[in-house]
């Protein structure tokens, strides 16, 4: 007999590693159907089980097969890591079309030890509410968090290079079983890995220069520029910018027209950058076309917990380091779409003023949010650890598997921002 309550998920690419394979295992020990499709050989040897559908096909009949899929096979709940991936956002639609519960797994609003999984999208396409007083409301009933009280997920790099190049060496071998499929990334897997290797000979001079740059600075009157990475989703489509150099280029102008002249700027680069940009000569170029050469500062590798400790605020288009920032009580400026981009949790007013009154976040109200965002969006783990994948499969499970509560639908966190500004520019 079968139980009214099973559910059947599919699967489409996951973060690099074991992870949605482990939990399609356990969401089945719990009697539901499990089902994945391959759209390149990475996906395949990240997924080793039954289940799997490979799709080589070309991108413009992908909407047609994914349909054709999901009502053959019943799917009911579709999981997707990143809701931004060309075949990511049309399955995301056409999903949406069949009443399919939506699930998108990307990496945690809060770092580390979390991962989101939130309902119908992530970041930019939230439906989280803008209104600060909604998640006052929403708190009330929530408990207060633990705040150090549990230990540390353990992770290592070398385990995120590993996942990260069994994927990426088994897309290219595989390359002639799925001859239409294109990377969602900017630059091949091996431009990348030929950049990372040369940035790791390198790291311990740029360590030196790093550590000679922050005893310039560390005591003087600063602010932060974290670096994204120009692949990244939330850069290409949740910002106006489009690429981190146009971004990079908006900051350094602002901060030589109107931040006050006793302090600086600390561009400090991402710690996954592959070193394929130059992001030091850069930033030195900006600094001295617009007169701050002597005030802004670039740091390849230090502790970006410490940059922030000190500064008067950070300057980012929508990092998780504004979260980090935020926890520290630190003012932050937000230039794109991002989920913690609520009225007083972030700095309401244009980034031209917020050099010379950054606007602190209000804590008891970021309290709030975090309870909330910890609540429906947030499971704890880690992807680079046994330990951390075991609690990540154990919490999403609980999540994915409860009945959804009624919820009145709500426009996606970009529409509203959108329209926002759009009436702001009418007035």
């Amino acid at each position: 007999m079968v139980d009214a309550d099973a559910k059947t998920f599919l699967f489409l690419q996951g973060p690099h590693g074991p992870y949605f394979a482990m939990l399609a295992e356990a969401l089945q020990a719990k009697g539901h159907r499990a089902l994945r499709i391959n759209i390149n050989g990475g996906d395949k040897v990240d997924w080793p089980g039954e289940g799997a559908t490979d799709y080589r096909g070309t991108f413009r009949n992908w909407p047609l097969f994914f349909d054709d899929y999901i009502v053959n096979h019943g799917v009911t709940d579709l999981i997707l890591y990143g809701d931004c991936r060309p075949y990511h956002a049309s399955a995301h639609k056409m999903a949406r079309l069949r009443s399919l519960r939506v699930h998108v797994v990307e990496e945690g609003y809060i770092r580390p030890d979390f991962l989101t999984l939130q309902e119908e999208g992530v970041n930019g396409n939230s439906t989280l509410p803008l209104d600060p007083d909604w998640y006052l409301e929403q708190a009330k009933a929530l408990p207060p968090e633990e705040n150090g009280r549990e230990p540390q997920i353990p992770s290592t790099f070398r385990q995120r290079a590993f996942n990260t190049g069994r994927n990426g060496m088994a897309s290219a071998l595989m390359r002639p079983a799925f001859p239409f499929y294109r990377t969602h990334r900017p630059n091949s897997f091996l431009l990348e890995t030929v950049a990372w290797f040369k940035k790791l000979n390198l790291r311990h001079a740029e360590r030196r220069k790093s550590r000679a740059e922050w005893e310039r600075v560390k005591d003087r009157r600063y602010f932060t520029l974290p670096l994204q990475l120009d692949s990244d989703y939330q850069i290409r489509v949740h910002s106006p910018f489009g690429t981190m150099r146009a971004a990079l280029r908006f900051v350094i102008k602002s901060f030589a027209s109107h931040a006050p002249v006793n302090t600086a700027l600390v561009v400090k680069r991402h710690p996954l950058d592959p070193g394929l940009v130059a992001w030091g000569r850069l930033t030195r170029r900006l600094a001295a076309r617009y007169g701050v050469g002597d005030r802004v500062h670039y740091l390849a590798d230090w502790d970006i917990a410490e940059v922030v400790g000190k500064s008067l605020g950070v300057v980012t288009v929508n990092s998780t380091v504004g979260t980090l920032a935020l926890n520290a009580g630190k003012p932050v400026v937000v230039l794109g779409h991002a989920v913690y981009k609520v009225p007083g949790v972030v700095h309401k007013r244009s980034l031209d003023e917020f050099w010379s009154a950054p606007g602190a976040p209000d804590m008891a109200l970021y309290s709030a949010f975090r309870r909330v965002l910890i609540d429906r969006c947030l499971i704890r783990g880690g992807l680079l650890s046994e330990q951390g994948l075991a609690m990540l499969v154990e919490n999403a499970v609980e999540r994915l598997t409860r009945r959804p509560p009624v919820r009145a639908p709500v426009q996606r966190r970009a529409q509203v921002h959108d329209l926002h500004s759009a009436r702001t520019a009418a007035r």
